[in-house]
């Protein structure tokens, strides 16, 4: 099968390079497929999952905006944040929601609205990415499977 090279990157490290079969991402203006040899493109990203498989793996990110540029069977992401689903804390995730959603609703004088809504919305993506990991996770593991007992009667 076809692939292409992937490499996302923050200010702080590279957080994927690797050769994908597809890739889904949050484009400024909706939801981007792109597959091997996709036309040239140059895209703002907006915050939202990005999703890329590869031989049959799948792996989920959070990412917070950025860039993306597609050339030449590659695509070079350069993310404001990205993390991988299995990397973020759900405890810490929520409760950073629960701080953007109290500064947005009250919002004092010296908050700037529109960061603190960009911060709801970054928060809500991880939130919601991390409590579908759970969901997976758990569905893919039945209960009795847990503790090896034999559940026949």
């Amino acid at each position: 099968m076809a692939t292409f090279t992937l490499t996302i990157v923050t200010a702080e490290s590279q957080v994927f390079s690797e050769e994908v079969d597809s890739l889904v991402a949050p484009g400024i203006d909706g939801q981007l497929g792109i597959l091997p040899s996709h036309a040239p493109l140059m895209t703002q990203l907006q915050p939202g999952e990005m999703t890329v498989r590869s031989g049959g793996n799948e792996n989920v990110l959070a990412v917070t905006g950025g860039f993306m540029e597609v050339l030449n069977n590659k695509v070079t992401i350069l993310a404001d944040t990205a993390e991988m689903d299995e990397e973020i804390d759900l405890d810490r995730a929520e409760a950073a929601l629960e701080r953007a959603r109290e500064r947005v609703e009250n919002r004092p004088a010296d908050i700037d609205l529109t960061r603190a809504l960009q911060a709801f919305q970054r928060a809500q993506v991880r939130v919601g990415l991390a409590r579908r990991r759970g969901r997976r996770r758990s569905a893919a593991t039945p209960p009795d499977s847990i503790s090896g007992a034999n559940v026949s009667a």
